[in-house]
């Protein structure tokens, strides 16, 4: 008689994406192989100072290296590629499936990251044709003209994937459905049920196949799951960004997100339309704008577009400027704009400057100081509102997510892509259409679930820690680093210079206290005491032999009390002993 076989089950589980929005980072792993499901970023909040990215803790993934079989991206957003040039140069990463401007997206990130191991970039798209295709091998510095376009149904180790069209704000985007030894396990990706779309429709009969088939587990964008009803079609935005065209007066300065390729053909069409011509700024923009003219997403004749070095040769009314920075992001293009900072283009008075995108949670003071900043040097500045419908988001409301699990019928729900309370809501709505909400898993980043026989259960928790990225260090910041920068940034740093002579154990002058975002030297009351007390402390410690350490600590916790005491400040205090002996 046979002996029975041990089944062992598969783990999901996300390295980012869950209590959050941004650096998505899904994950399926069986006994012997690993497949990922997207690579974000997620941008930092004001209270992260001086940090570019936020990325996952790929800790796991290193420990698992040679489980890893391939990553596979929904769909071209940065929250969802971001991550790449990082998680390549931390673990190898076999292959990379992308849609083909996702694909495209990903060279230049590759290039403009001079990542010099090999990168295998392979295009997928829907049919239901089985069919494998060679690898084609990218590297930072060759030509990256030519991929292998592969047909939708793609067998790796133990697991089988599919595809399917998804409609969101950027084309190309794809839900993905993953079968394994234990289970199926489906993602939709960011998406939204826009039966008007600037693009392909969503591909319900597919969806509802996959459903009647049968769906273990559903991984679902959270997003707008707070919002009742439907979000609005993406259609919508054309007559209000028409009307803006018809009534400004003078330049029209229009920032989106660079991906939003839906949007910018939107503002490519009325440019057109009134005549006037574009004016592409921030290489974001220009990358993705290239790629998809590329592909003829967007459609913009050559004569139509100026250089922004020959922006003086037009005249304000035929101007329309595209470009960054619709998150208030300091570097970014309209920030420099705003403060006068770029080199080719500065605001004139009667300029009309048009957010056409909503805030990213956490970027409402960086959005609200460059409106103010624009504002202030004699822009007119447009938002969404109800005056102007100038933004349509790319995820599905209430209504939507409604629609999904009646399609998809999932046994077991797992909403993901979205901060906690969005979470919480997309699962009680799983429950209002009869899940069982023993059934409904809202996890956080680390938490696993165990599919084992097509039953999901919880499993051991795994590290996710945030990673936080200072320019191009994939090692990334400690958590004590950036507690280091909010203390400096909040209140303040305290200098504190003393001379010993470590032969005879005597402290030769007053201690000098140098103050930066404390409170300024001219607070000679404050600073004096301060250093009264330092040295009166000094004196009666190194009446014994004393290490530095010692002096440092003793300097360190006398200070901060004594401060703390007088102002309610806490700055970050720095020692600096000089032994003259």
């Amino acid at each position: 008689m046979a002996p029975n076989l041990i089944r062992t089950p598969i783990s999901i589980y996300a390295l980012g994406g869950l209590g959050e929005v941004g650096k998505n980072t899904y994950c399926i792993e069986s006994e012997k192989s690993i497949i990922i499901i997207d690579a974000g970023v997620k941008f930092p909040d004001a209270d992260l100072p001086g940090i570019d990215y936020v990325i996952p803790d790929y800790s796991h993934l290193k420990k698992n290296r040679g489980k890893i079989k391939a990553l596979f991206i929904t769909h071209g957003h940065e929250d969802h590629i971001g991550g790449i040039p990082f998680l390549v140069q931390n673990v190898h990463i076999p292959v990379i499936y992308a849609p083909k401007l996702a694909a495209s997206l990903i060279k230049n990130k590759i290039q403009e990251s001079r990542i010099r191991e090999p990168v295998n970039v392979v295009e997928y798209k829907e049919e239901d044709i089985i069919k494998r295709a060679p690898v084609v091998t990218v590297m930072g510095h060759v030509d990256h003209g030519k991929t292998t376009l592969l047909d939708s149904i793609i067998k790796i180790a133990e697991f089988t994937v599919q595809f399917f069209n998804v409609t969101h704000s950027i084309p190309d985007s794809f839900g993905i459905c993953v079968d394994t030894p234990e289970g199926r396990i489906v993602t939709t990706g960011d998406f939204k049920v826009d039966l008007t779309p600037v693009g392909p429709d969503i591909n319900l009969q597919k969806m509802a196949r996959l459903g009647t088939e049968g769906i273990d587990l559903l991984m679902s964008d959270s997003t707008n799951a707070e919002i009742e009803g439907y979000t609005p079609s993406e259609k919508n935005v054309i007559s209000s960004i028409n009307d803006v065209f018809a009534k400004a007066p003078g330049r029209l300065i229009i920032s989106t997100f660079s991906s939003n390729i839906s949007r910018i053909q939107q503002i490519v069409e009325a440019c057109i339309k009134y005549n006037k011509k574009i004016v592409i700024i921030g290489r974001s923009m220009e990358n993705a704008v290239a790629a998809a003219r590329s592909f003829g997403y967007i459609k913009i004749p050559d004569s139509s577009l100026v250089n922004a070095d020959d922006i003086k040769t037009l005249s304000y009314n035929e101007t329309v400027i595209l470009c960054t920075g619709s998150q208030g992001e300091p570097m970014a293009a309209l920030s420099r704009i705003a403060n006068g900072e770029h080199k080719t283009i500065h605001i004139n008075p009667g300029d009309t400057v048009v957010f056409s995108s909503s805030p990213i949670p956490g970027n409402g003071a960086f959005i609200n100081k460059v409106i103010n900043q624009l504002t202030r040097v004699g822009a007119n500045v447009l938002t969404n509102s109800v005056f102007y419908s100038l933004h349509s988001s790319g995820h599905p409301s209430k209504q939507e997510l409604r629609i999904v699990q009646k399609l998809l019928k999932p046994k077991y729900f797992m909403p993901i892509h979205g901060e906690y309370r969005m979470l919480k809501i997309h699962a009680d709505i799983a429950v209002s259409l009869g899940m069982p909400k023993e059934n409904t898993f809202i996890l956080s980043n680390g938490d696993t679930l165990y599919l084992q026989d097509h039953e999901v259960t919880y499993g051991p928790r795994i590290q996710a820690d945030e990673i936080y990225i200072d320019g191009r260090d994939i090692n990334g910041l400690s958590a004590s680093v950036i507690h280091d920068r909010k203390v400096l940034s909040q209140d303040g740093m305290v200098a504190v210079s003393i001379v010993i002579d470590s032969r005879t154990n005597q402290l030769l002058s007053r201690p000098k206290i140098i103050t930066k975002g404390f409170v300024h030297e001219s607070n000679t009351i404050l600073i004096d005491k301060a250093q009264i007390k330092i040295e009166t402390i000094l004196k009666e410690l190194m009446k014994n032999k004393v290490t530095f350490a010692e002096i440092k600590s003793t300097i360190k916790n006398t200070l901060g009390r004594y401060l703390f005491a007088k102002t309610q400040r806490t700055p970050y205090i720095i020692p600096v002993i000089m032994n003259k002996n």
